[in-house]
């Protein structure tokens, strides 16, 4: 009985935050809690927020349920806030790298969204506060950016209030809130080359930065962009350095040489070209010959075709590498001959079939390349 009695009376004295816990319920209304990610060169874009449906209201979302410009919420401290670009809990957006908001300078960073409706002119608000809850407590003081963008037509309606990413590019993407039969799009766009040569920095100093493969990567990625260049040679020289075995690469190498070229200093690149070449792989060969293709020095690179022909003869990569050499060099017989011995060992369907049209093209005394 006793030991009955002291556990009631713990009970009755344990303190009330115990039982002070929430449960986890749907979001109210029956809107939807989503989140959106999307990668813009190398910057994680986010967008969480709740989606509200249209149920029934066609006509009566925007200037009625979403308001015009800013009003009064009637509760909290603001007494002018934008709508919050969603449901619920306000609507977030977050860059893991700086970016440009309709070309406009914004920070990494995680923000409140907000837009002040308008159907000839949107004004999307960017606020560092993106802790509060709606728009409640929305202070202009916080605002990190704000833009103006003009509201779409939509030909289809959307019920579920949603965010998407179009017209992604290679450093840009159009981020568009879509519901009911209006789209609000605004574009953003990365620094992809500073974020790049960044990531190469910090990668560098990992694990990666162990093996001549990193400093390639980087070096090379930096040339073929003509970039960055005099970092990129000091990455070249890690590369094909002894250190870390890449003096016995001819992609080392011929990465060196290309920054170099870019540099002004071409004829130093060839030097090292030249000195690698008994370094290199069948389709080392056939690759720098392409290049030199490209780069419009025909004689070079049928000398590359030849030296790699005489070094594995009668292999198909070889025999095509002749056929371009030839054709660019204005040869169209001996192109045809080896485009015909190359026809022969063609692997697959496809490439039969393209190397009889070459043929029917050299036949025609016209360059393939």
């Amino acid at each position: 009985m006793k030991q009955l009695f002291y556990l009631v009376i713990c009970i009755a004295f344990v303190p009330l935050t115990a039982f002070s816990q929430f449960l986890t319920i749907a979001p109210e209304g029956g809107n939807k809690e989503a989140s959106v990610t999307e990668k813009i060169g190398l910057t994680d874009v986010t967008v969480h927020y709740n989606r509200p449906g249209v149920k029934g209201r066609e006509g009566k979302i925007w200037g009625q349920l979403v308001p015009v410009g800013f009003t009064n919420p009637g509760f909290g401290s603001s007494k002018s806030s934008p709508w919050r670009a969603g449901a619920n809990e306000n609507t977030t957006i977050e860059f893991t790298n700086d970016v440009k908001i309709e070309g406009q300078a914004l920070p990494a960073g995680k923000y409140g969204f907000f837009i002040a409706y308008d159907p000839q002119e949107c004004t999307l608000i960017f606020s560092k506060n993106a802790r509060s809850w709606g728009a409640y407590y929305y202070d202009p003081k916080e605002d990190a950016l704000r833009v103006k963008v003009k509201p779409a037509a939509l030909d289809k309606s959307v019920e579920w209030l949603k965010y998407e990413f179009l017209d992604q590019t290679e450093n840009a993407a159009t981020v568009a809130l879509q519901w009911e039969k209006l789209m609000i799009p605004f574009k953003v766009e990365t620094d992809y080359v500073k974020d790049q040569i960044a990531s190469f920095r910090q990668e560098l100093r990992t694990e990666k930065g162990f093996t001549w493969e990193g400093w390639n990567q980087a070096a090379a990625w930096c040339a073929q962009r003509k970039v960055n260049l005099d970092e990129a040679l000091l990455w070249a020289d890690s590369a094909t350095s002894t250190n870390f075995g890449g003096d016995r690469s001819f992609a080392a190498w011929s990465t060196k040489a290309l920054v170099l070229q870019q540099l002004g200093r071409g004829a130093e690149g060839e030097a090292l070209v030249k000195k690698a070449l008994p370094l290199a792989t069948m389709i080392e060969l056939h690759q720098y010959g392409r290049q030199l293709l490209q780069q419009k020095k025909q004689k070079e690179a049928l000398e590359v075709f030849k030296q790699n022909h005489q070094q594995h003869p009668g292999e198909f990569t070889t025999l095509m590498g002749l056929t371009r050499g030839y054709s660019a060099n204005g040869d169209y017989k001996q192109a045809a001959k080896y485009a015909s011995q190359a026809l022969a060992l063609a692997p697959d369907p496809a490439n039969k079939a393209f190397i009889e049209r070459m043929i029917g093209q050299l036949k025609e005394g016209k360059d393939i390349n």
